[in-house]
């Protein structure tokens, strides 16, 4: 029997809006500027969500090696102080972070999570092995928390081209942090790494709308006028969890 005639017609679904790179630096910039939102604090928001996005692709009963070691490699700007405090809150949650940062930020703020990092004893690497075989032995994941939205795909510099050379060639999974490094935010890949999973923060970028990995959105605490301005349709988050799986 067809009951559609006494049902209620349901309101179509909006699919979710990815975001272009111009349109992801205007929200962070109306948070900051109009929403008065802390750049320490969005910081904090996005590595505590990225922790939880790592623990839940890859929980720890589910690693292969004895110690659930994980290496974060972190750049120079923003996405590299959300990698930071990804490794603090992983290493509460009881994983085994060690951090590669090569070229320090001079900011007090990227400073101020090094120091919180330093003093739970989070180990940093001096340098990165060439040796691939040697991290697929190490570490069960890499983080991948070097390159933002805001980087020039076109002119990746040293050490971070470097770093993605070895990044190609790692047989471990990789998971991103928004972007993963060396892609375009605004098209699909075609030759940069290949990471497992992607944490999206705050909406996905264009670049994302056809990642085949495991895709995690971070972005619950975003005022309900900005998601209606950019029409962003995000998804309805589960309980009170502050991410999703997309």
């Amino acid at each position: 029997m067809n009951h559609s005639s006494n049902e209620p017609q349901r309101e179509p679904i909006e699919p979710i809006r990815y975001l272009s790179k111009a349109d992801a630096a205007a929200i962070e910039t109306e948070l900051l500027k109009d929403y008065r939102f802390g750049q320490q604090q969005l910081i904090e928001i996005w590595g505590h969500a990225c922790a939880i996005a790592i623990a839940k692709a890859f929980p720890l009963g589910s690693l292969s090696k004895k110690q659930p070691t994980v290496l974060v490699v972190c750049g120079p700007e923003q996405n590299g102080s959300i990698g930071l405090v990804c490794a603090r809150h992983l290493r509460i949650f009881e994983y085994e972070p060690t951090i590669f940062y090569p070229k320090r930020s001079s900011h007090s703020l990227h400073q101020d999570f090094t120091v919180q990092c330093e003093k739970m004893d989070i180990p940093f690497l001096s340098y990165l092995p060439t040796e691939v075989q040697l991290i697929n032995d190490a570490y069960n994941l890499v983080i991948d928390a070097m390159l933002g939205p805001e980087t020039d795909h076109t002119d990746v510099r040293e050490p971070y081209a470097g770093i993605l050379v070895t990044l190609k060639q790692i047989k471990i999974p990789i998971a991103s942090v928004d972007v993963p490094s060396g892609w375009d935010a605004d098209e699909a890949n075609t030759d940069g790494i290949s990471p497992e999973v992607l944490i999206s923060l705050t909406a996905p970028k264009k670049c994302a709308a056809s990642f085949p990995g495991k895709h995690y959105l971070a972005g619950r605490f975003l005022p309900y006028d900005i998601q209606k301005k950019y029409e962003l349709n995000l998804p309805e988050y589960p309980g009170t969890d502050c991410l999703i799986e997309l």
